[in-house]
């Protein structure tokens, strides 16, 4: 192994981990927000019961995701000098803008929500988990910015071996942000939601007392699980679109897609030979690529080797073409997560329509296990997102391999990923037994309530 390598994957494992995090902080705190705005105006107990709960695991997955995400800034000096010195100038911005702008607003609102129960009046306090959902969004959103930078270089121009900005508002309106900054907002509900949903599922299984607390956050966040799930879909397919015209290279290989096609066939199953860019088995759906990329049946889709003839023209020699393998089977694995996690929140909405989902019981066994899906589907979008991106690092302008520190030997740096690893394992494990113990904890009741199944009425987001 080089250094390139070993840097690359220290910083896959690290963004991973940190990303692990991310979505349920999104979602959460919306939730959180939605929850006490509804205490609020209806003045029922229950709902402030819901917030201290879900709250209270929302401060264990905050404070995790902070600790993990310090470190990411720092790999871009220490490994990633050259990316750093070439792009420093338009990169740096959005990211010293969340970190002053956003993550303070975030923590700031979040310490006065944490301690304001019963010292602010409750307009108040509820204003401040709103402030703490709007920073942690904004956040989020300035993350992307630069991100799409990356994956769409804009707003810049090239003086003197480096790209310098030159269009701030460039930057702002980047497309490939507004194609994937909503695919990442409702991927955070979807997230919550699920998380909710499976750990209400355990306790109305196990009958913990508080069953209307229970019962209000099963169906609250199915409801709030189905605007996530169909969103996040629909977005989806947008950004797909998107990428047919900005990075058709990772369309293809997401497709393992070798030659171009009109109309193009879409990949059921594709086992290929991907030294030779051919397949040795495949099952494809006729048209049906065209008709996600084009909205027709019609519409050429180019393939792998026609975009690397392409690409060697405009970039001169070299391999442009990303490891097809991962981009392929992340891919499905994030649209297969996702499909099932549709197919689980209307059978959910069909049970609470009927009210008879507690005597579903193979189904509320199910969802607990459910809530690791919006993981995978999140962390394997992420991993093709970035993979699918090879071999550049900031498509069109710089490569991956001229951007890793050419001062760091292949020791150091497989000395900072073996601590980074241990770290990040230990912090992982810490925060899902932290999880896990409060989740199951459940409320706290002042009084016990009668051992009845009977179902609340309404669906449990009366406004």
């Amino acid at each position: 192994m080089d250094a390139l390598l070993l840097a690359r994957l220290q910083f896959a494992i690290t963004t991973v981990y940190h990303f692990f995090f991310v979505p349920l902080t999104l979602g959460l705190s919306i939730m959180l927000a939605i929850m006490e705005t509804i205490y609020v105006r209806t003045g029922d107990e229950k709902y402030k019961r819901m917030v201290k709960f879900w709250g209270k695991l929302f401060l264990i997955n905050f404070a995790m995701g902070v600790v993990t995400g310090i470190v990411q800034e720092f790999q871009f000096g220490m490994n990633w000098s050259e990316y750093s010195r070439f792009v420093g100038d338009i990169f740096g911005a959005p990211l010293a803008i969340e970190a002053l702008l956003a993550f303070f607003l975030e923590s700031t609102f979040l310490g006065l929500w944490l301690f304001g129960w019963d010292k602010l009046s409750k307009r108040v306090h509820a204003f401040t988990m709103w402030m703490v959902a709007i920073g942690a969004n904004i956040s989020a959103l300035w993350i992307l910015i630069a991100n799409s930078f990356m994956q769409e270089p804009v707003g810049y121009v090239l003086r003197n071996g480096r790209a310098e900005m030159n269009d701030f508002f460039a930057l702002l309106t980047n497309p490939h942000v507004w194609a994937q900054f909503p695919h990442v907002f409702f991927s955070g509900i979807t997230t919550a939601a699920m998380f909710v949903v499976g750990t209400s599922a355990f306790h109305l299984l196990r009958k913990s007392p508080d069953k209307a607390v229970w019962h209000s956050s099963f169906r609250f966040s199915m409801i709030y699980g189905l605007i996530g799930i169909v969103l996040v879909i629909m977005q989806g397919h947008t950004q797909a679109q998107h990428m047919v015209k900005n990075q058709p290279m990772k369309l293809a290989a997401a497709e393992a897609l070798w030659d171009s096609e009109d109309p193009a066939a879409m990949s059921l199953f594709t086992w290929g030979d991907e030294k030779n860019r051919r397949d040795v088995f495949a099952i494809r759906m006729p048209a049906l690529l065209s008709i996600l990329a084009y909205n027709r049946p019609s519409g050429m889709v180019k393939g792998i080797n026609d975009l690397q003839a392409e690409y060697e023209r405009t970039y001169g020699p070299g391999d442009y073409v990303p490891p097809v393998a991962i981009t392929y089977w992340t891919f499905r694995m994030m649209v297969g997560a996702g499909m099932v996690l549709l197919v689980l929140i209307l059978l959910g909405i069909l049970y609470i329509i009927k009210e008879n989902y507690p005597k579903k019981i193979w189904f509320m066994k199910l969802l607990p296990w459910a809530i690791a899906l919006p993981y995978i589907a999140n962390s394997t979008g992420w991993i093709m997102a970035e993979v699918g991106r090879q071999p550049w690092i900031v498509f069109g302008l710089q490569k991956t391999v001229d951007a890793v520190s050419p001062a760091v030997s292949t020791g150091e740096v497989l000395f900072s990923l073996i601590i980074f690893t241990l770290l990040y394992g230990i912090l992982m494990g810490a925060d899902i037994y932290l999880l896990k113990k409060f989740a199951i904890a459940g409320t706290v009741l002042d009084k016990p309530q009668p051992d009845s199944e009977t179902i609340p009425d309404g669906l449990g987001v009366e406004l």
